[in-house]
Order: structure tokens, then C-alpha cells, then sequence
């Protein structure tokens, strides 16, 4: 089995890329061809709230994103913005003249994230991806896979560790890897490509024994900035950080369970009551409902949810400060 680097390193940061001359890093099977990646530059980020979560991936297909036109109006203007912005600015005062002054609320009747429409319908913990965990594909080789991904890991003195690994039935193995002496698990650019080289070498070991298939396609990146948060062990380690909460509460009334969502920060939690208690995080998605330009309302800041563990559908970082 021969390596070929041919790729992209991307840098989830908002506002920070890092730039090279290729488009995906891929271990194929093909023939080594030298120079193929190229020195990379860091644009100059802003301040950003999250960790910095580094990536190589696979792609076997290309895709480029495409300008869109800005639509125009009949005379070749563009749309009145600058109106609609003036109708919505006057519409805010009258929407928020309500007094926030009430007491600390203790349930979740209170809607504070209308807005949030997070794109994880497919995500879940135990995925093999961003949720982490192992999701085997139930190949023959599967096992085998895995056996040598755990003896690379203890190989760097178990600091590089399996967050996620997942085999497909097209001969692809996908692994994200955490950091345990980072604060967060962020692996650098240098420890996914160590543990990318340790691990192709003992894949082409085990090809030529005969213990797995020829020409396995490799892709190993980080957990990424918003990783799957593990309740309850992982509580502690993200208590400072927003996160987005899926949970679920049972209606007195008719029994019946309902599932809700919103982005929240820690308050608290309690391994012997195995509950935690969350307060309403305060980035933009939340900001944008005290009004525009506008901190969190104090209603908002006061405002708690009590959640036992087993309740918590998904807990995961939140990004978008």
C-alpha cells in the first residue's frame, strides 16, 4: 500500500484559513508523488471564541463553491435594504418595551432559541464521527482496523487517543483523534500527520499479511470545533465553554415527552443527583432576541433549566460566539 499526500489542511476557526495548493488529503493507495503539499500561511484571524480544531480529509470528489448573483430590482438597483433595515429597527422597540424584571425561572416554558436551527439531524453520540465512538461497517477487516488504530494511539503515551473511528464498506477508514494535554483536545496540524504516518505504516504491515484489504483509503482529522460534549464525564472539562442542549421533558398534563433544544452555558451539575442546571449562554443566537445591539435581557441571564443526565439528548461545543 503506497501514501499519497495530495491535500488541504483547513482550520475551522472562523475568520482563519490556512491555504495551500491542493484540495484534500488522501491516502489511497496511488504512488507517492513528492512536493504535492504545499508550505502553508495563516491568514491574520480575529478574536475567536472555541478552540481551534485542525483536519485532514479524504475527498475523492472535487467541489467548488459558486458566487451568487445579489438580486436586483427592475431597474438594476439593488433591493431596498437600507428601508427594510429601518422598518426593522422601528419594529424592535415596540417589540421589547416589555419588562424583563421577573424572578429566576426554574423550568424550561421559556423559549429563548426560536432561531437556532443546528444541522446535526444526522449526528449522534456513539456515531463514529463528530458524536465519536466506533461505528464499524461489519466488514471482515473491521476489527483488525481498529486493533492497530488503539496500538498507534498508546504508541504516542496515550496523549493522541480515538475520539471517533468508523470503517466503510468501500474500503475507507475514518479516525479523529483528541489531544488529552490540550484544555479541549486539539490535536496540531504535527500530531494528526504523526499519527497518519504511524498508522498508514502498519496498515501496509497488515496488507501484506493478508489481514486486510489492498488499497484502504485513509482520512484522520480532530474531533472539530463542535465536538459531541460525553455526559457526564466530559462536564467538567467543558464547563466554561456555550454548548448546544437537546433535551427532553415530560408533559404533566397528558404524559406525553417533548424534545427541546437551546444554546446554554453550564451552571452547574451533580454527580450524585446526576442532573445539571444550565443558564442561557450568552452568544449572538441568543443576544438577537433581547434586540438588536442588545446584552442578554435580565430575564435571559436569570433564566435556569434543571435537566437530569438521562435526559440529555445531545450535548455539544457551540461555536458561533
Amino acid at each position: 500500500m503506497d501514501l499519497v499526500l495530495n491535500g488541504v489542511i483547513q482550520n475551522r476557526v472562523f475568520g482563519c484559513g490556512w491555504i495551500s495548493s491542493s484540495n484534500s488529503f488522501l491516502n489511497n493507495g496511488s504512488s507517492y508523488r513528492p512536493g504535492s503539499v504545499s508550505l502553508l500561511r495563516c491568514l491574520c484571524p480575529p478574536p475567536v471564541c472555541g478552540n481551534a480544531s485542525l483536519s485532514c480529509h479524504a475527498k475523492k470528489r472535487e467541489r467548488y463553491a459558486e458566487p451568487v448573483a445579489k438580486p436586483k430590482d427592475d431597474d438594476g438597483d439593488d433591493d431596498n435594504v437600507e428601508e427594510e433595515e429601518e422598518e426593522e429597527e422601528g419594529g424592535i422597540e415596540e417589540e421589547f418595551i416589555e419588562d424583563f424584571d421577573d424572578e429566576i425561572i426554574m423550568d424550561d416554558t421559556e423559549d429563548f432559541e426560536d432561531d437556532f436551527e443546528p444541522d446535526d439531524a444526522n449526528l449522534y453520540v456513539g456515531d463514529g464521527g463528530e458524536g465519536g465512538g466506533i461505528s464499524l461497517a461489519g466488514t471482515w477487516w473491521d476489527k483488525e482496523a481498529l486493533a492497530i488504530a488503539e496500538d498507534v494511539s498508546k504508541s504516542f503515551g496515550g496523549d493522541l487517543k480515538l475520539y471517533a473511528f468508523k470503517t466503510l464498506a468501500n474500503s475507507v477508514i475514518k479516525v479523529r483523534i483528541e489531544k488529552l494535554s490540550s484544555k479541549y483536545g486539539s490535536p496540531s496540524m504535527n500530531d494528526i500527520e504523526a499519527f497518519s504516518s504511524a498508522y498508514q505504516s502498519r496498515l501496509d504491515e497488515a496488507e501484506l499479511g493478508k489481514r486486510i484489504p489492498e488499497n484502504i483509503s485513509l482520512e484522520v482529522s480532530s474531533p472539530g470545533v463542535e465536538r459531541v460534549v460525553r455526559v457526564p464525564e466530559e462536564l467538567e472539562r467543558f464547563k466554561d465553554r456555550p454548548m448546544y442542549v437537546k433535551y427532553t421533558t415530560t408533559d404533566a398534563a397528558t404524559s406525553s415527552i417533548q424534545e427541546n433544544d437551546g444554546v446554554f452555558k453550564l451552571i452547574s451539575y451533580d454527580m450524585e443527583l446526576c442532573q445539571c442546571i444550565w443558564g442561557v449562554a450568552d452568544v449572538k443566537i441568543n443576544r438577537k432576541q433581547a434586540g438588536k445591539g442588545r446584552p442578554l435581557s435580565k430575564k435571559q441571564r436569570e433564566w435556569r433549566l434543571q435537566t437530569p443526565f438521562e435526559d440529555l439528548r445531545l450535548v455539544r461545543l457551540y461555536s458561533d460566539c
